[in-house]
């Protein structure tokens, strides 16, 4: 974000140019300038990239999001190390709802005293931290025969390869690079520690092809009467704090009911309208 004192100056300092400089530099290119005075400035930069195929993109799309455990498990327990409450709280939000059990540190000196308590069964370490960092917490851990059960998945932002040799060294289990994937998340638990998912099913094609007439048609306060008002009520409440597992399990109840509307429903959660979803029930319910 912009600092007041760089808002109140009214002019940039060049750092989005610097930054934009060194994104396109790693990825092979760079960025040239050409700019005339009176007339304005012409930013041009090369990058190599590959056209991706139709069915490539196809495959992507049809990536199934995890909805909840597979019944008949273990109650698991997961040590979500960071020194960043964004970071815990994304981790937090993923995993609470399938039914994990959770804890957080926020160092590694934390960590090592919830784990030698607690006997979790899979820590997602973060490696730069205060107090303590994530070489020095994984070490302590893997150096008894009880840590050596425990998995440990390292968390880091470095883009560098030899990142991954220096922390599967100190005894991580595997690693993975932030931002990290939802899908590549989950199927790392289940390659550690073997944590079978139930998945949502195809996204109807139906529900993508609505206009937006035919939506607002489907979802009139009219016809919103053919659903109970107590689940109209739950699916905005769930609505109005996006929370996207109980919006589409509402939605499957919804289509139960009357197909149509949970099709146009499910339209607009694909789409991430998550507010018209709401205004729309509360007109309807007054």
């Amino acid at each position: 974000m912009q600092t007041s004192s760089g808002k109140n100056a009214q002019e940039g300092t060049g750092l989005g140019l610097a930054i934009s400089r060194q994104f396109v530099q790693l990825m092979g290119g760079d960025i040239a300038v050409s700019s005339k005075v009176g007339v304005g400035t012409i930013f041009k930069f090369d990058i190599t990239a590959r056209v991706v195929s139709a069915a490539d993109k196809e495959a992507q799309n049809n990536k199934r999001r995890v909805i909840a455990l597979e019944p008949n498990q273990p109650r698991y327990r997961i040590l979500i190390v960071d020194d960043k409450p964004l970071n815990r709280q994304l981790l937090v939000q993923l995993l609470n709802p399938l039914g994990f059990e959770l804890k957080e540190a926020t160092n590694g000196r934390e960590a090592v005293e919830i784990w030698n308590q607690w006997e979790p069964h899979l820590i997602w370490m973060d490696m730069r931290m205060p107090v303590m960092d994530g070489y020095s917490a994984t070490q302590q851990i893997k150096a008894t025969t009880k840590g050596q059960a425990t998995v440990i998945i390292a968390v880091t932002a470095s883009v560098l390869e030899e990142e991954k040799a220096i922390v599967l060294s100190a005894g991580c289990d595997d690693f993975m690079r932030k931002p990290f994937r939802e899908q590549e998340m989950f199927a790392t638990m289940n390659k550690h520690i073997g944590v079978r998912y139930i998945y949502e099913e195809p996204i109807d094609k139906t529900a993508q092809v609505l206009s937006k007439t035919e939506i607002k048609d489907v979802l009139a306060p009219a016809a919103l009467t053919a659903i109970p008002s107590n689940l109209l009520v739950s699916l905005a409440s769930a609505a109005k704090s996006s929370d996207i597992m109980e919006v589409d399990r509402l939605i499957q109840e919804v289509k139960a009911i009357n197909e149509a509307t949970g099709d146009a429903f499910l339209a607009l959660a694909n789409e991430f309208e998550y507010g018209k979803i709401a205004s729309l029930i509360e007109v309807a319910i007054g």
